[in-house]
């Protein structure tokens, strides 16, 4: 097996600023990676994840700021000197090369011996679970199997940062869930440090260390995957991350008042007066008709999710409502039924926001 580095490298970016044409695309992002830590960069089309990755593996050039591996100031070091291993959306595999020749590539450019060289891509091959394919072509390969290849060409020089580049979204969602998980184990145990783009948020979830959410060029918060969904400190973040339901209601004195119950609230609240209370779908509850302190509801639709059934409200005032509940639960469509808030704390915004 490639083995692990020592220690994992240190990113550091501080300050990064990129512009396109009269166009920022990075607004001074900062970010600090730990070693060996996987960092998954979350967010929509277009907010400059995708940059970060670039800045840092030297595809660009930045205009401000620093970015520094175990200590060194890069910005100024080209591609092929920054011992950075990629993989891209596109698998970018060589057609007229095998599996094992695409894998060792990027060792043949280091002229590395005949003999190290192939038995190094041997055992990435290995690591990706694909031994028995070294002789195949592209075409002969799967997606799935293609991605793979495309992972231990990257590992095989033994990277000291490992960048993907929204490498599962040209994948089907089971061998997408598959290969996120192996993903992840290799990232483990070889130890590497690695950053994750990715506008999915359940692979950004699922399988990194801390996640970093960004919008317009900058990164709006960065935390644990429980830290960002239990307690976003933004509006962005919380409607981003997870569902949330929408409600009016008031705010004052730091509290919101969302159907007669005072809730404390995450983040920095905006002005007193009417905001919206983003509240996630388990954080509405199932009750008797009548019960203190309910939200009547009528059920618009419930759909079967397997581990649990979603199930769609229409409040009094027209605000439709989701609620995660137990499959044993049957809401029919048309039902008079009465909501409860759990009473967890909440993000909120201005209307107008």
């Amino acid at each position: 097996m490639i083995p692990s580095p020592t220690t994992g490298a240190t990113v550091e970016l501080s300050d990064v600023v990129k512009d396109y044409a009269g166009h920022r695309a990075l607004r001074g992002v900062s970010l600090s990676v730990r070693p060996g830590e996987f960092v998954a960069l979350l967010g929509p089309s277009g907010c400059g994840k995708t940059t970060v990755l670039r800045a840092l593996s030297g595809l660009e050039q930045v205009n401000g700021g620093s970015i520094l591996i175990d200590g060194v100031d890069v910005v100024d070091v080209p591609v092929n000197k920054r011992d950075i291993g990629m993989v891209f959306q596109s698998y970018s595999l060589f057609p007229h090369l095998t599996s094992i020749e695409n894998v060792e590539f990027g060792l043949r450019m280091r002229k590395v011996p005949s003999a190290d060289r192939r038995s190094r891509a041997a055992e990435a091959l290995e690591l990706v679970g694909l031994g028995d394919l070294a002789g195949r072509y592209a075409h002969q390969l799967s997606g799935g199997q293609q991605q793979r290849i495309a992972l231990a060409r990257a590992l095989v020089t033994r990277p000291r940062v490992l960048l993907l580049d929204e490498p599962l979204s040209a994948l089907d969602a089971k061998v997408r869930v598959q290969l996120r998980d192996e993903i992840r184990r290799i990232q483990t145990d070889l130890g590497i440090t690695t950053l994750f783009v990715t506008h999915d948020q359940e692979e950004a979830l699922a399988v990194a260390d801390r996640v970093a959410v960004m919008r317009d060029g900058n990164i709006e918060q960065i935390g644990t995957p429980e830290e960002l969904y239990t307690s976003p400190t933004t509006a962005f973040v919380a409607a981003f991350v997870g569902l949330s339901n929408r409600i009016p209601a008031t705010l004052s004195s730091g509290c919101v008042t969302v159907y007669g119950e005072t809730l404390s609230v995450l983040g920095s609240p905006p002005v007193n007066g009417p905001v919206l209370a983003f509240v996630r779908p388990e954080d509405l509850l199932l009750v008797g008709n009548g019960t203190e302190g309910s939200i009547p509801a009528v059920v618009v639709a419930t759909s079967f999710l397997g581990s649990l059934r979603r199930t769609q409200f229409r409040l009094a005032d027209d605000t439709l409502v989701s609620v995660q509940h137990d499959v044993s639960e049957h809401p029919q469509p048309g039902e008079s039924v009465a909501l409860r808030l759990r009473g967890n704390a909440v993000s909120v915004s201005a209307i107008d926001a």
